[in-house]
């Protein structure tokens, strides 16, 4: 599960919706509250981008090979203090409920944490599960191609460049 940029405002407005419709927050200011979440999630794409960033220069300064980037991104991510990988759902509801304990736009939190991840989780996971869907649908167009061969990698990346472009990732 990945979070893209172009998924944030559609989170936001949904996360919001969905715990105002269910009595979880009360607010006089919605769009404030979409704001604020929205830029709990946009800090948290920064400081993945910021992550992966180090991992990569690590990884050419030491010389060591790609297969330790997954390695080296997770050590990085703890420098940073973020999750990154299977934990990134988890760090993402734990920072958007913090945010709404904390908000000045939030009035009143009726429900526990554990109810408000509850209630935000599938949304997360709805917009976040795009990976899968994209990859299934670059495998369609590649039938023609014998995978995991050269060829089957270059096409991959290309194909895979053009429905996220086309989907608006």
């Amino acid at each position: 599960m990945r979070l893209y940029a172009g998924k944030v405002p559609a989170i936001a407005t949904e996360v919001v919706r969905a715990l105002l419709a269910a009595n979880e927050i009360e607010s006089e200011k919605p769009k404030e509250v979409e704001e604020d979440v929205a830029s709990v999630l946009k800090q948290y794409l920064s400081d993945e981008r910021e992550v992966n960033d180090r991992a990569k220069d690590i990884l050419e300064r030491t010389g060591k090979p790609q297969s330790e980037y997954q390695r080296v991104r997770a050590l990085a991510a703890d420098e940073k203090g973020i999750k990154v990988g299977d934990e990134t759902l988890d760090y993402l509801l734990d920072q958007v409920v913090e945010m709404l304990m904390h908000s000045s736009n939030v009035e009143e939190v009726y429900s526990e944490d554990v109810g408000l991840r509850r209630r935000m989780a599938p949304i997360f996971k709805k917009h976040m599960a795009v990976d899968s869907d994209l990859d299934g649908e670059v495998r369609a167009q590649l039938r023609h191609v014998r995978e995991g061969t050269r060829e089957w990698e270059v096409e991959y990346a290309r194909v895979l460049e053009q429905v996220r472009r086309k989907k608006g990732l």
